[in-house]
C-alpha cells in the first residue's frame, strides 16, 4: 500500500501515546524528562504534521532542493503562505513567569499546583483546564474560539499526549509556544504568544567589534562590513538573511545559550520548509547546535543510494524518490587569516529518517556529493539546467536557455560553492577549470559576451577570486610544510611557496585587498619562523653547508617577492582600487 502522512511513524512503540493514542496503553506512556527526550518526540509530531502533512495535502508542495541544505544558505525564493509556520523554545527546568527574559501567556498544569505559592488556589482539573482554555481562546479568531472550546474543553492541553492534536491551533498563531518542565521533572506545554527577544542591534555590533570588522565610531568601517558579519553572524546559527521569526529565534538561541540554559529553539519557516532545531550539547562549546530536517527528492543518479532507499523502505513518495533527510552542521569560529574566513558552518552530518519506524540512515551524502555538483555545472553552460536561482537576492532567474540566464547561474553557483571549489580535492578543481574556461573564453561566445560585458565581468571578477584563493590556501598549507599530504622539508616549503607567488603575482591583474592581505600575513608568518632565521639566515654563508645556502637564496627570493606585493598593495590603495571581497554570496 501507498504511503500516506497518517501512517507516519506508526510503527514507533515509544510515543504511541502521543502518535496513536486510541492504540496506547497506559504501559506505553513515556515521561520526557531531558531535552533530547523532548527532541525526539517533536522530531516526530513536527515532521508528521508540519512537513508530511502539508506535503499530501498540497499536490504543488515545494520540496527543498538539496542545495539549500547546503551552506552558505541562499535567501528564500518565495514565500508559500498555505504552508504551517511556527517557532518554540523549551527549557529544561521550571518556569518562573516574573524571572524570565521573554514574553508568554502562561499555562498551567496539574503538578503546579503542588507547589507551596499555589495551595490557596482552587486545585480542580475542570478550573486549571478551563483557564488553560481561557488563555489560549485569548490569541485566536473569535470565529475559531467556539470549535477549540468544543475539542479541548475537558482535555488538559498542556499534557503532550495532546500536543499532537493542539498543533493544527498552534500553527494559526503568530508567535511562539513553550515547553519546560512541571514539578515532577515532566515536560509540558507551559506557555503560548511568547515573543522572542532579539537584541539585533547589540548583538550584532558586539559581535563584529569582537571579530575585528568594526570598529568603535567608525561609520565607513561599519558600512563596509555590516552585511558581511550580518549574514556570518545568521549563518552560525543556520540561517541566511532573513524573516523576523527566524532572526529572532536564532539570536534568542544565542542568548539562551550564554547563559548557560538546558534548552532547544526550534522554527519552521513557510518559506524555507526546514524545520531548524537549535539546542545545547555537550559537544557544542561555543554555539549551540544545528539541525535541520525537510523533505527532499534524492537525484536518480545517486543509483545505488536510491536502491538501498527503495529496499528499506524510506521513501515517502517513491515515484519522486521523496525522503525525510535530517542535517546536523558544526560551527566555524571566525578566522580573519584564513582565505575561507567567510566559512560560518559546513555539514557534519546527514541521515535519512524511515517514515514508518523513524529509524536513520547513516553515513549518507546527498548534499555535498562532488560529482552532482560537477554535473549541475556542466548543465549550468549547456543550457541544460532548469533550476531556480536568486540573482543578487532580488531577481528570480528560471532555467538556463540564454547566455544572460548562463551567466547569472554561474554569478549565483560561484558564489554558494566558493569555499568548497577553494578547499576541495585539485581533480574536483581542475575539472570545473576546464568546464569554466570552456564556456567563458569560447570565441563562438565574444559578441555574446560583449553584449552584457558588465554581468560577463561580474562572472569573471568571482571566478578570479577562486583561481587566486586556491593559491593562497595553498601558502597557508605550506606555511605548517604540509603540503598535499606531504611534509615538506624548508628549502622544498619554501621553493614552492616562491612559485606560488610568482604566479599570483602576475594574476593579480584583478585585485582583490583581502587576498593580497593574506598572501602578506602569510609571507611574514614564514619569514619570521625562529628555527629557519636561527638556522638558516643569520649565519654567515661560510658555516651553511649547500643546503643551507640554498634554504637562505630561496628565503632571499620570498623577501623580494613579499616587497613587490607590498608595492602593488600600496599602488592600487593609492589608486583607490582596495575591492571587497566579490565572491560573498549575495
Amino acid at each position: 500500500m501507498a504511503f500516506t502522512w497518517e501512517k507516519a511513524f506508526c510503527r514507533v512503540r515509544e510515543f504511541r501515546f502521543a502518535i496513536s493514542p486510541e492504540k496506547a496503553s497506559p504501559t506505553e506512556i513515556t515521561r520526557l524528562q531531558s531535552i533530547p527526550d523532548l527532541k525526539r518526540f517533536l522530531d516526530l509530531a513536527h515532521i508528521k504534521h508540519c512537513l508530511l502533512r502539508p506535503y499530501f495535502e498540497h499536490p504543488a508542495y515545494p520540496l527543498v532542493e538539496a542545495r539549500e541544505l547546503l551552506p552558505s544558505f541562499e535567501g528564500d525564493l518565495y514565500e508559500y503562505k498555505e504552508l504551517p509556520g511556527f517557532s518554540m523554545v523549551a527549557l529544561s527546568r521550571p518556569l518562573r513567569y516574573f524571572q524570565e527574559i521573554f514574553q508568554y501567556d502562561i499555562l498551567h498544569c496539574l503538578h503546579d499546583y503542588n507547589a507551596a505559592e499555589h495551595r490557596e488556589q482552587c486545585p480542580l482539573e475542570h478550573s486549571i483546564f478551563g483557564q488553560n482554555i481561557r488563555a489560549f481562546c485569548a490569541r485566536l479568531p473569535k470565529v475559531a474560539q467556539d470549535a477549540f472550546r468544543d475539542d479541548f474543553s475537558d482535555r488538559d492541553v498542556t499534557s503532550l499526549e495532546n500536543y499532537p492534536a493542539l498543533l493544527p491551533t498552534i500553527l494559526q498563531m503568530d508567535r511562539a509556544h513553550v515547553f519546560s518542565q512541571d514539578s515532577h521533572d515532566d515536560f509540558y506545554l507551559s506557555g503560548v504568544y511568547c515573543s522572542f527577544p532579539s537584541y539585533l542591534d547589540t548583538e550584532l555590533k558586539r559581535f563584529g567589534l569582537n571579530i575585528r570588522k568594526f570598529s568603535v565610531g567608525d561609520d565607513r568601517k561599519y558600512e563596509r562590513n555590516r552585511t558581511f558579519v550580518y549574514q556570518f553572524l545568521m549563518e552560525l546559527y543556520g540561517f541566511p538573511i532573513v524573516s523576523e521569526r527566524r532572526t529572532s529565534s536564532a539570536l534568542f538561541a544565542r542568548r539562551l545559550f550564554r547563559m548557560g540554559e538546558n534548552f532547544m529553539v526550534r522554527v519552521l519557516g513557510q518559506t524555507d520548509r526546514c524545520i531548524t532545531s537549535l539546542f545545547s550539547h555537550p559537544d557544542a562549546k561555543y554555539y549551540p547546535m544545528v539541525e535541520k530536517i525537510a523533505l527532499v527528492s534524492v537525484d536518480s543518479l545517486h543509483k545505488d543510494l536510491v536502491a538501498t532507499l527503495d529496499e528499506g523502505g524510506f521513501f515517502v513518495d517513491r515515484k519522486r524518490r521523496v525522503v525525510i533527510l535530517r542535517v546536523t552542521y558544526r560551527q566555524h569560529k571566525f578566522d580573519p587569516n584564513n582565505v575561507r574566513q567567510e566559512r560560518a558552518l559546513s555539514v557534519s552530518a546527514q541521515e535519512i529518517i524511515h517514515p514508518l519506524t523513524a529509524k536513520p540512515l547513516l553515513r549518507v551524502n546527498i548534499i555535498k556529493d562532488i560529482y552532482t555538483l560537477f554535473l549541475r555545472l556542466n548543465d549550468i553552460v549547456r543550457g541544460e539546467y532548469n533550476g531556480r536561482v536568486i540573482y543578487k537576492r532580488n531577481e528570480v532567474v528560471e532555467n538556463t536557455d540564454t547566455h544572460e540566464k548562463r551567466l547569472k547561474f554561474l554569478y549565483s553557483w560561484l558564489g554558494k560553492h566558493q569555499r568548497r571549489i577553494i578547499g576541495y580535492s585539485g581533480e574536483f578543481y581542475s575539472n570545473v577549470v576546464k568546464v569554466l574556461d570552456n564556456y567563458l573564453l569560447n570565441a563562438d561566445h565574444y559578441d555574446d559576451f560583449d553584449a552584457m560585458r558588465e554581468l560577463y565581468q561580474e562572472v569573471w571578477s568571482r571566478y578570479s577570486y577562486i583561481q587566486q584563493a586556491r593559491k593562497v590556501k595553498d601558502l597557508e598549507d605550506l606555511q605548517d610544510r604540509d603540503y598535499r599530504g606531504e611534509h615538506l622539508s624548508y628549502l622544498k616549503m619554501l621553493t614552492i611557496f616562491v612559485e606560488i607567488m610568482n604566479d599570483l603575482k602576475f594574476e593579480i591583474v584583478n585585485y582583490f585587498d583581502v587576498l593580497v592581505e593574506k598572501v602578506l600575513y602569510i609571507g611574514e608568518k614564514v619569514l619570521s619562523d625562529r628555527y629557519l632565521v636561527g638556522n638558516y639566515v643569520r649565519p654567515r654563508d661560510e658555516k651553511l653547508s649547500e643546503y643551507g645556502l640554498a634554504v637562505k637564496k630561496t628565503y632571499g627570493r620570498l623577501v623580494a617577492l613579499l616587497d613587490e606585493f607590498k608595492s602593488i598593495r600600496k599602488a592600487k590603495k593609492d589608486q583607490g582600487l582596495g575591492l571587497t571581497l566579490p565572491a560573498d554570496p549575495l
